[in-house]
């Protein structure tokens, strides 16, 4: 008896058309293309009043001597503000001792040469503190692309050789995935642990242009890139 329904094709091939999966996989060692520096500036003061002007006279320092490096710095962005006090007791009571602001900045560089540079300036300043660099590629680098490429060549070159080994050859590609589209981490996230080259504690004295320059060697990038590969072949030789 017919049903009308159509018979469905074989999900895995059929002797007259064999299906072949393979995955192919490329890792790509390239130099990095920012570096991510973040800066915490710091305050203190008898009262409220006190630690804003010092906190915002030290901040606008802060931001003029990034700014100095002009192109050098492709981004610079202001993160989180606080001011809170310091509470002590006192008889059966708390009061205020001091009040400590802060205030977060990251700073986005291209230029690697200036880079030590400008760390060694920012540590130098008083109640700052500098963290970095964080090394990255661009979401949109060429890198990206060329270890796309390079998987998707491996895959079919895979596929020929087990397809030869058979006595056959590809007919067509059936499905092609990229194992990683739904599990790429995201641009600007916070590094993994161990990411972080160097760091730079609180400065000591007043900021001194003719301090040496950090020697920072740029940490060399690894791209991955995975996919899955599913080809029909001719019917394989099995006689041999």
């Amino acid at each position: 008896m017919t049903t009308g329904h159509s018979t469905p094709a074989a999900p895995y091939g059929t002797p007259e058309t064999p299906r072949l999966a393979v995955r192919g996989e490329a890792h790509l060692e390239v130099d990095p293309e920012i570096a991510r520096i973040s800066i915490a500036v710091t305050a203190r003061g008898p009262d409220r009043s006190a630690a804003l002007d010092d906190l915002t006279r030290r901040n606008t320092h802060v931001l003029a001597l990034i700014k100095s490096y002009g192109d050098s710095v492709e981004k610079l962005e202001t993160g989180a503000f606080s001011i809170s006090p310091e509470l002590t007791r006192r008889g059966h009571g708390e009061r205020v001792r001091a009040y400590h602001g802060s205030v977060h900045l990251t700073a986005e560089l291209t230029d690697f040469t200036v880079l030590g540079e400008l760390t060694t300036r920012l540590a130098d300043l008083d109640l700052t503190h500098v963290s970095g660099p964080w090394w990255a590629l661009r979401p949109d680098s060429p890198a990206h692309g060329e270890a796309r490429r390079q998987a998707v060549r491996e895959a079919v070159q895979r596929a020929r050789e087990y397809a030869g080994a058979l006595g056959s050859h590809l007919a067509a590609l059936v499905e092609l995935a990229d194992l990683g589209a739904e599990n790429t981490a995201g641009y600007g996230m916070v590094p993994p642990p161990g990411a972080m080259r160097s760091r730079v504690a609180y400065g000591d004295g007043a900021a001194d242009s003719t301090a040496p320059a950090l020697d920072l060697e740029p940490q060399r990038q690894t791209v991955y890139a995975q996919v899955n590969a599913r080809f029909t072949m001719t019917p394989p030789d099995l006689t041999g």
